[in-house]
């Protein structure tokens, strides 16, 4: 599964596993949409796989962003659910077997509470529904980790 090193997952199970304190801003009352690898793999394909038709009633003077004279579509691709901060934290902590040290802070300036893919769209014209619970990614990235680095 790999990851960004400067991501949360990376960088909350780096600091976990070195007995270090993860910074939690919003005191951990933020929403996410984590979304595993093989699900945006799926997307993309599913997307490619089902080219849009031409939308001849397109207008530029009125532009409408879904649709298109030209045969393309702009999806979101994501695990169209938002997890709450403190719950992916619990889950992080399950997988790992090690309780996390949190400092809890107050929301940064210009941070977004909440925030997640509507796939919608992509589900509707492709049937894209992404498969991987945060459960079994967290897992697999921990399995992955342990790995990569021999911990």
């Amino acid at each position: 599964p790999w990851g960004r090193p400067d991501m949360a997952l990376f960088k909350f199970t780096k600091a976990i596993l070195a007995g270090d304190e993860i910074q939690v801003y919003n005191y951990g009352d933020h929403y996410r949409d984590f979304t595993y690898v093989d699900d945006i793999v799926d997307g993309v394909l599913k997307a490619l796989d089902n080219n849009a038709a031409s939308d001849e009633s397109w207008s530029g003077k009125t532009p409408n962003p879904s649709t298109s004279k030209a045969p393309y579509r702009i999806y979101n691709i994501g695990a169209h659910e938002p997890v709450h901060l403190l719950s992916f934290i619990e889950t992080l902590e399950n997988a790992l077997g090690v309780k996390a040290k949190k400092n809890l802070l107050p929301i940064q300036a210009g941070d977004v509470p909440a925030t997640y893919a509507n796939v919608d769209a992509l589900n509707k014209n492709t049937g894209y529904m992404p498969k991987v619970s945060i459960t079994e990614g967290i897992t697999n990235f921990v399995n992955w980790y342990r790995s990569y680095y021999k911990i």
